[in-house]
């Protein structure tokens, strides 16, 4: 549904984006992460037409997005900064996005009525809470029938029910309607249950886009037992991070975790255990080596 080739944007003498490289495929969940200033939303903005690239390919189901009405018309966004016309209620904003998108479905904005029982459909959009403008977001935009989804810090502001909602409703879509969602967000807790891939960005770069089982799988927390002596691992095994409380060692390994514990087992003679990560805890390891000193919180 998405790829972008060899992306760059400068703004005077920043690089805002330094050749990005992205693949997300149709019927995705797709996490976008990274540390701020790495250039999620400069991304984001290129991916919605809002931005001319200076060098590089976007496309979007196979066509570039830069002045494409037909291809604007298949996708929404839901940006972390929400506009609304001055003093529209949800009912303007419904009529204003009919004149966008040919696929809107007014049926089902009034079936969806019941999923935000709190909006007044009559009151001015800017004297709602952030909160509720942005479950108005979220209502219209699935009315749109979009074929791809895009979010920046989506459920942003939201109680936990409305959050689960939210999230509740947009995996229908993916399920049913084979949706495409792009989903930039701080809570990796959160994207941990519900994204496909993940992309991790910084310095205006992906550094790892891949699949989160095999984000999880190549990455682990083992914890040793040892008699004596100092665990050690095969050369092709990496130790990103080793604290020791007295002869109990904990290790952030890269590599096969089945692997790494069997020889934890064997050249040690010691007592393994793997313990898999959060995808914050990958974040912030991945992050590292990068911009990020890695903490003790981990353990």
């Amino acid at each position: 549904m998405i790829k972008v080739s060899g992306l760059y944007k400068s703004f005077n003498k920043f690089q805002a984006l330094n050749g990005v490289d992205m693949h997300v495929g149709t019927g995705e969940i797709y996490g976008l992460v990274g540390p701020n200033g790495a250039g999620k939303s400069t991304l984001i903005r290129h991916l919605t037409g809002v931005y001319r690239q200076d060098k590089g390919e976007v496309l979007i189901a196979g066509e570039p997005v830069y002045e494409n009405k037909r291809i604007k018309a298949k996708f929404a966004c839901i940006p972390d900064e929400l506009f609304y016309f001055l003093q529209a209620d949800t009912m303007e904003m419904k009529r204003f996005y009919e004149g966008i998108y040919p696929a809107f479905d007014s049926k089902l904005f009034y079936r969806m009525q019941e999923f935000f029982p709190n909006i007044d459909i009559r009151r001015s959009i800017r004297r709602l809470s952030k909160g509720m403008q942005k479950q108005v977001a979220f209502w219209l935009s699935i009315c749109c029938k979009p074929e791809l989804l895009i979010l920046d810090e989506p459920v942003d502001g939201l109680d936990p029910v409305m959050r689960r909602q939210i999230w509740s409703i947009l995996m229908s879509e993916v399920a049913e309607h084979h949706l495409t969602v792009l989903v930039s967000s701080h809570n990796l807790r959160e994207l941990e249950d519900v994204c496909d891939h993940v992309g991790i960005m910084n310095q205006g770069k992906i550094m790892i886009e891949r699949s989160l089982s095999d984000l999880q799988g190549n990455i682990s927390k083992i914890q040793v037992a040892l008699k004596s002596g100092v665990p050690k691992l095969p050369d092709h095994f990496e130790v990103l991070h080793m604290t020791n409380t007295g002869r109990v060692y904990t290790l952030i390994v890269k590599g096969n975790p089945k692997e790494a514990e069997a020889a934890l087992n064997r050249e040690n003679q010691a007592f393994a255990d793997i313990l898999p990560l959060t995808l914050e805890e990958i974040f912030i390891y991945e992050m590292g080596g990068a911009d990020y000193e890695v903490k003790d919180i981990l353990f």
